[in-house]
């Protein structure tokens, strides 16, 4: 290969290797992590997320959301043609808020993030409630009795042998659900009785804000939705011990009835009717929360902000691990939204998140002179 040759080849593989960039200066958050020679500043620590690349960012990002969810106002919308004489009124406009639904699974009531989600009820932070039945009774039980935390190895056959139940690397000794139905089965039978002399007509979420009524304990999330009037939606209001305890007292003293139907009206009815307020999305894990949530906005053409927090994945094609713009497809989040999926495990991201947005609002507002 002669000199000249060579050097045209030479020159060939350079401008393949260093192909020439677009500047991404001014159009790019760049790269960088938080510094502790700075100290230790948990705000700046957490602000630094979106700068810091992968689910840091991820984390970030959902902050950002969360927070433009919380800033919304419909003083910041046009006026339109239809809108009504109270909508054209300033001071209305400004006092009118985005929606927030949030769900999450029933392991995260088994946890400590419980106590977040009790915070954001009794502060009247978010507007609708939805879990699966174990969201419902582990608040419950936890009044009752603790959850205690083990090991993720620990041996199931040896744990069942001492009664106690694994949930992750929490015990739950079976002796709490004993207390449980002790607690539950004399409200079920007055609210029986509520439905054969009183006409009550009970659903899911009515059966929840009665059990948040009667635990009367200021640690239940549950008690401060009932109290502040939020509700607490669970289609699948069966599915765990609080089914049990429905299953056994159907035998004990049958006729009690809890109608699914009043509450797939009232939960669609909460997006449908949500206008003219912007609605937002706050789901932790997936599942049965995360498809009632997202469906009922789908009722409105979708949600308008979303963050998703789990650790589940899309390629075996379930609801649980799409990302948001899966649900865009659906017309369950708007195509303009402002959306996010946080892959990390919720016990980690939502205090943190809860941290940068709720709660640092909270603080600003009650230190405000």
């Amino acid at each position: 290969m002669g000199e000249a040759m060579e050097e045209r080849l030479l020159e060939s593989v350079r401008s393949v290797v260093f192909k020439e960039s677009e500047t991404l200066e001014g159009s790019c958050i760049k790269i960088e992590g938080y510094d502790f020679n700075r100290g230790v500043n948990y705000h700046e620590l957490l602000r630094s997320m979106v700068a810091t690349g992968f689910q840091a960012s991820n984390l970030g990002d959902a902050i950002e959301v969360v927070n433009q969810m919380l800033d919304w106002r419909l003083s910041h919308e046009l006026l339109t043609e239809d809108c009504s004489e109270e909508e054209r009124d300033s001071a209305y406009r400004d006092s009118v808020t985005c929606k927030v639904f949030l769900g999450f699974t029933s392991n995260l009531i088994s946890s400590g993030v419980r106590d977040t989600v009790r915070y954001l009820a009794q502060h009247r932070m978010v507007d609708v409630l939805v879990t699966t039945t174990g969201g419902v009774e582990e608040d419950l039980i936890k009044c009752l009795a603790p959850t205690y935390k083990g090991d993720f190895s620990l041996p199931g056959a040896q744990l069942r042998s001492k009664g106690l139940n694994r949930i992750g690397n929490l015990l739950v000794p079976n002796d709490n659900y004993c207390k449980f139905e002790d607690w539950i089965i004399p409200i079920l039978d007055q609210m029986l009785v509520e439905q054969t002399e009183k006409n009550v007509l009970w659903s899911p979420s009515r059966v929840i804000a009665r059990l948040g009524k009667e635990i009367n304990n200021e640690s239940s999330y549950l008690y401060w939705a009932y109290k502040n009037n939020i509700p607490v939606f669970c289609p699948g209001i069966t599915d765990g011990s609080l089914g049990d305890m429905l299953y056994f007292h159907s035998f004990r003293n049958p006729g009690l009835v809890i109608d699914v139907v009043q509450d797939i009206r009232a939960m669609n009815g909460e997006a449908v009717h949500a206008s003219p307020r912007k609605t937002g999305m706050i789901i932790l894990g997936g599942g049965l929360p995360k498809h009632h949530i997202c469906n009922a906005n789908m009722m409105r053409n979708g949600a308008d902000y979303a963050v998703f927090i789990n650790t589940a994945q899309e390629f075996d094609g379930s609801d649980s691990g799409a990302r948001p713009d899966e649900a865009v497809s659906w017309g369950k989040i708007r195509g303009s939204a402002k959306s996010v999926k946080v892959h990390c495990d919720a016990t980690i991201a939502f205090p943190l998140l809860v941290a940068e947005t709720f709660a640092a609002r909270f603080k600003r507002s009650v230190n405000k002179p």
